[in-house]
């Protein structure tokens, strides 16, 4: 659980992207958008899937299954 953590506030840091830009695309709010960063909270798998699509990364990815940030490897 804590590698999604991290990288989903290094994603949108190195996005220059704030909470609130990313709670508006997830149609939440910045608290819980906060909370999702912090731990306290659990990320919804709609909200795992929209990340995810939104930065361009696979959920193996977000999750830290893999190093990997795209599920299709350039050859």
């Amino acid at each position: 659980m804590e590698k999604y953590i991290k990288r989903i506030r290094d994603l949108r840091e190195d996005h220059d992207k704030t909470q609130q830009e990313i709670a508006d695309i997830l149609g939440t709010s910045q608290t819980m958008y906060a909370r999702y960063e912090r731990g306290a909270n659990e990320l919804p798998i709609r909200h795992l899937i929209k990340i995810a699509q939104y930065y361009n990364v696979s959920t193996d990815y977000l999750l830290g299954l893999t190093k990997e940030k795209s599920s299709f490897p350039n050859k």
